[in-house]
């Protein structure tokens, strides 16, 4: 497979491959997002769509480095999360609420959990999900500007 191609299908598989894991580990494990783990969450699914129209528009080349971009952005955003959770830094939100279904809206609000922003739901050898968003995503990033600038295509 060209280098091209290897990096539009990077650009599609790596963003859908971190939504996909941030709603099962939400809908399936309970780790509910804070409000920057949701601001991680928008430029991967703005990545899975440039990367879509990568395959199927003229220009993949711009299509796929846009991806790369928003893959990028969410990786940034990834890594201030992740020094807001290591108590590098402060962040610059609270905490995000769940919102729970109900007749009585009052009591749906009063019984949402929140969900801080400064806490590290799971980790994993020592880094947290949005740790792990910022490695995966930098590295999916670079890897695709790599691959599209790299001679002798």
């Amino acid at each position: 497979m060209a280098r091209g191609r290897w990096a539009q299908v990077i650009a599609l598989c790596v963003p859908a491959g971190l939504l996909a894991g941030a709603y099962i580990s939400e809908l399936g494990f309970g780790l509910y997002p804070c409000q920057m783990c949701w601001w991680q969450r928008w430029p991967h699914f703005a990545a899975v769509g440039l990367a879509a129209l990568a395959f199927v528009l003229p220009a993949a080349r711009l299509w796929t480095l846009l991806a790369a971009l928003s893959i990028l952005v969410s990786g940034v955003i990834g890594g201030f999360h992740a020094g807001v959770e290591y108590g590098w830094w402060q962040g610059i939100t609270g905490c995000a609420g769940v919102a729970t279904g109900g007749a009585d809206p009052l009591e749906a609000v009063i019984n949402t959990p929140l969900i801080r922003c400064d806490r590290a739901p799971w980790a994993f050898l020592g880094v947290s999900l949005a740790g792990w968003n910022f490695l995966i995503s930098t590295g999916a990033a670079a890897t695709i500007v790599w691959l599209l600038t790299r001679k002798g295509r």
